[in-house]
């Protein structure tokens, strides 16, 4: 009541001045109402502000339940195809024609190109003449007559061996007439040294014509085979330089380059074409090296394209046993398989290694996650008395969506999934589905559009 008596005092104060000028006196109380009543209208004004003040926040919430998480890897990566060939020539020549183009798949053994090769082809047809003409030496030299020195040592043997047996029949009439009595011991003794000449004569013109049939002969024989296999060596040569004008793909693939046309120069060592296999694929990624240190091969793995939303799935076939020292990361190759060819190398990929899977683990969705303000992550947990409660947690894995829970919430709490960034610790909330919110904005707003017409 204190603080309406100035306001009575001043409106009893402004009716007595209005009297004064017409004369007349009017009381008081006939003004006591405006001020009352302005009083209590300010009163209500004042309790409806407070409620305003404390406005009631829609949120949305997710229980915390237990769930099975897997402890991922991740690294960006670059694809290859699993195998790739550079077809290069062996020779150095113009190309004559090719039989493939960019774009074109190929098995192995399939003729690609073939360069210019008349000169190699009339070279072959030489050395094949030449071998024809050493396989004739070698037969002419087989089957030719008895050398002149071999009928020398014919004839000395069989000088020899008459010798031998005109001394052999005087030694045998002279024993015949010694044991008789008739002829003197001497006579005996002269033929039996003859007849040893002889013998010895003979025996040294029959090994001399052994040595020369058996050594001269095949001496001869020895060098036109080997002129023999020198002329085939030369004709397989040719024959070679003639098969590398057939360039061939030596894996199944597709052509991903060829540089050259016909008429250009083919040069030796220099690839003409590019084949590349990318039935399967392999994300090569650099790995920091803590996590790398988890990673086994065949660990499974997933690969995702940046700009979409396709998952392959695949494992780890590599994992390098050195750091590379510029990055200090250790690379790791995911192989996967790539039906219809979608996923070209040279893509731009993310790579998820399953390294360990957690069963039952106490998780919550990723946006129920929040920074605090002392560091460290916090959730917002809504009590059944929706009100907002701040508790600090211990997150592990983070599979996804979802976060792995080492302390701070139990299964069974409601977080605030959408809503919570901004808001107090003890706030009075509302839950709502999603989708409600908008529905309610919405709603205000229509009525807002309404008022300002009226």
């Amino acid at each position: 009541m204190l603080g309406i008596l100035p306001f009575v005092g001043l409106a009893g104060g402004v009716k007595r001045r209005r009297r004064k000028r017409t004369g007349a006196f009017e009381p008081m109380s006939k003004y006591f109402w405006i001020p009352v009543a302005a009083c209590l209208l300010a009163a209500g004004c004042s309790k409806k502000a407070e409620k305003e003040a404390e406005p009631i926040a829609p949120v949305q919430v997710e229980g915390v339940r237990t769930d099975t998480v897997r402890k991922l890897v991740e690294a960006d990566a670059v694809l290859y195809p699993i195998n790739q060939s550079n077809v290069s020539p062996k020779i150095s020549a113009p190309v004559k024609q090719f039989f493939v183009n960019r774009g074109d798949h190929v098995k192995a053994g399939q003729l690609l190109v073939t360069l210019e090769n008349r000169d190699l082809v009339a070279a072959a047809a030489a050395n094949k003449a030449q071998v024809d003409q050493a396989q004739a030496n070698l037969k002419t030299t087989a089957d030719a007559t008895v050398p002149e020195s071999v009928v020398k040592a014919q004839t000395d043997v069989q000088s020899y061996q008459e010798q031998y047996d005109a001394a052999k029949k005087v030694l045998d009439s002279r024993q015949k007439l010694f044991e008789q009595g008739a002829l003197a011991r001497k006579l005996v003794d002269d033929a039996a040294v003859q007849f040893a000449q002889a013998k010895a004569q003979l025996e040294t013109a029959q090994e001399h014509l052994r040595t020369l049939q058996s050594v001269g002969k095949q001496a001869q024989i020895q060098g036109a085979q080997a002129q023999l296999e020198t002329a085939q060596a030369q004709y397989q040569s040719a024959q070679a330089q003639v098969g590398y004008t057939e360039i061939r793909s030596l894996i199944s693939g597709t052509v991903a380059d060829r540089p050259l046309y016909p008429g250009d120069i083919a040069s030796a060592g220099t690839p003409m074409i590019t084949i590349v296999d990318d039935s399967k694929v392999v994300a090569r990624a650099n790995v920091a090296q803590k996590e790398a240190s988890e990673v086994r091969v065949g660990n499974p793995a997933i690969i995702r394209v940046s700009e979409g939303t396709t998952e392959i799935p695949g494992k780890v076939t590599v994992v390098s046993p050195a750091t590379d020292p510029s990055s200090t990361t250790v690379q790791v190759w995911v192989q996967a398989d790539n039906p219809g060819e979608r996923l070209k190398p040279g893509t731009s990929v993310r790579v998820s290694i399953v390294t360990a899977v957690i069963p039952s683990a106490v998780v919550v969705p990723a946006s129920a996650i929040l920074p605090g303000e002392e560091g460290g992550n916090i959730v917002m947990t809504v009590a059944a008395n929706d009100t907002a409660h701040q508790k600090k947690v211990e997150i592990g894995v983070k599979d996804g969506d979802k976060v792995q829970i080492l302390s701070g919430v139990s299964p069974g709490d409601q977080v605030i999934t959408v809503g919570g960034v901004g808001l107090d610790d003890k706030s009075k909330v509302r839950i709502v589905k999603p989708g409600e919110e908008d529905e309610d904005e919405k709603g205000a707003d229509d009525a807002a559009g309404k008022d300002d017409k009226k």
